[in-house]
């Protein structure tokens, strides 16, 4: 429902390489100034009410390139468009300069490159020189290519913090508002990481959890190379992922790089909460499809959340009861180890697959073993390692690193010791019979994420009742004390 001229403001977009105006109620004649965009190679003006002389450079000159189809009152262009010959006073016109005018046209794009760059290094050094980001609505800043490379020290692999299927992430400090950040550049070479830029972008603008990872805004730009850029920005997570708390001290059990049973159950919780949240209360349900450690990130006051939804999936009404075949073409993407078994054979996507991917990712979290793990083979599985376990020989399989916390002088007696180490086993138990259900082959007998809160959540009233500093935690829920986590 546009109406009136295009605005003469479009040819300063110089980086643009289509431009749709099709089906409007643009009027009066095509601005000569589209034809000096050199990037531009789609163009279409069709169906408006536009007229006069198309002119003959730039994108005009290629019909390919071109739509004017729908505009009776153009004229002119060139012969292979077949359009009506412009009015005679203004062909003699055109006569009069046609010597001046086509020496110019062979010197405008050369004398166009070069005042792009001149521009652009103007611009770049205004940028750097901004003390203030502009907001776009409440939430999101808007952040340019060049503001991202000089956050990330032009994206170095000093500051590189990880890398996956679509992209890599980097550390960086948005000097405009001093925030650190972490930016992850999609690698649009690789196939569907577009589709990836898209997905992600779409569940993240729709979902507010704490339990999930905050995106602080995108971009969707281009690169010095003239090459396409997207990426998304998101909070720092100074504790890095679960991955690393899990794995990286793993022979060296002594250093910071561990998480005792109390961490472990709470991030358990948080994890679930940030499912439970996209399955139930999201507008459209919304399934994860590659929950894992390391897509679970930790932040400062070690609590977790949920990131990575470059392979969600909304579950619309039609899809949540069967899925066609773009679903299952999205549905077997995920991550060894951790994909629900039935995408493997093509069966839909669903919540109980996220669950599936929960029960494997709680199970690793007791045992600090991956379910690729080479111990395990087709006859063995993470989930049958710990099912024959249960109940007796639990205190043998669990990640011994997670039990390495003192007691209390209180609790140092061997009355309490005994108390406190059957709470321990207690817990573990009941931790891992939660694990074995939610990562069951058939879906149907896996939990609902909302009775494994419930489950989750009575094993820690358990647990803290006589647990690590128990006493003072249940002091502290009794008086009114303590910290929000607790």
């Amino acid at each position: 429902m546009f109406q009136g001229s295009i605005p003469p403001s479009f040819s300063s977009l110089k980086g643009i390489q289509s431009l749709d105006l099709s089906r409007n109620n643009l009027s009066d004649q095509i601005p000569e100034d589209l034809a000096v965009l050199v990037f531009l190679n789609n163009l279409n003006l069709s169906f408006n009410n536009l007229a006069g002389e198309v002119p003959l450079q730039g994108v005009f000159g290629n019909l390919s390139a071109i739509s004017l189809v729908g505009n009776k009152g153009l004229c002119g262009g060139i012969a292979e468009m077949r359009l009506p010959a412009c009015p005679k006073s203004k062909k003699k016109g055109n006569r009069l300069g046609f010597k001046i005018i086509v020496p110019i046209a062979c010197i405008i794009p050369c004398l166009s490159l070069v005042l792009l760059l001149v521009v652009f290094l103007r611009k770049r050094k205004q940028k750097n020189k901004s003390l203030t980001l502009p907001v776009i609505g409440d939430d999101f800043l808007k952040v340019s290519y060049d503001q991202l490379l000089n956050a990330t020290g032009g994206f170095s692999s000093l500051n590189l913090i990880g890398a996956g299927s679509f992209g890599t992430v980097y550390k960086g400090i948005l000097h405009e508002c001093d925030k650190a950040i972490a930016v992850k550049v999609l690698n649009l070479e690789q196939r569907g990481a577009s589709k990836s830029f898209v997905v992600e972008c779409e569940a993240l603008r729709k979902t507010r959890h704490k339990n999930l990872l905050k995106i602080i805004t995108v971009c969707s730009s281009i690169n010095h190379a003239g090459d396409d850029f997207k990426a998304l920005i998101f909070e720092y997570m100074p504790n890095g992922s679960l991955e690393k708390w899990l794995h990286l001290g793993e022979d060296t059990p002594q250093q910071e790089w561990n998480l005792s049973l109390s961490q472990r159950l709470n991030i358990s919780i948080d994890v679930a909460c940030a499912l439970e949240y996209l399955h139930h209360h999201c507008e459209t349900p919304i399934v994860h499809c590659d929950l894992k450690p390391s897509n679970v990130l930790i932040d400062e006051d070690m609590i977790a959340h949920v990131g990575d939804f470059g392979l969600a999936k909304f579950l619309t009404i039609n899809s949540s009861i069967s899925d066609g075949p773009e679903t299952n073409s999205l549905a077997i993407k995920g991550s060894i180890g951790y994909v629900a078994l039935e995408y493997g054979t093509g069966g839909r996507t669903s919540t109980e697959g996220d669950v599936y991917s929960y029960g494997i990712l709680l199970l690793e979290m007791l045992t600090g073993k991956r379910p690729t793990d080479e111990m395990f083979t087709v006859r063995q599985s993470l989930h049958e390692f710990c099912k024959v376990a249960l109940p007796e020989r639990v205190m043998e399989i669990v990640d011994p690193r997670m039990l390495l916390e003192e007691a209390t002088e209180a609790e140092k007696d061997a009355q309490n010791e005994r108390i406190r180490q059957a709470k321990i086993r207690e817990c573990l138990v009941s931790l891992m019979r939660i694990g074995i259900v939610c990562s069951e082959e058939s879906p149907s007998k896996r939990m609902n994420v909302k009775d494994v809160i419930i489950g989750l959540m009575t094993i820690k009233e358990a647990f803290l009742g006589v647990g690590i500093h128990g006493r003072k935690q249940m002091r502290m829920r009794l008086t009114g004390e303590g910290t929000s986590r607790e």
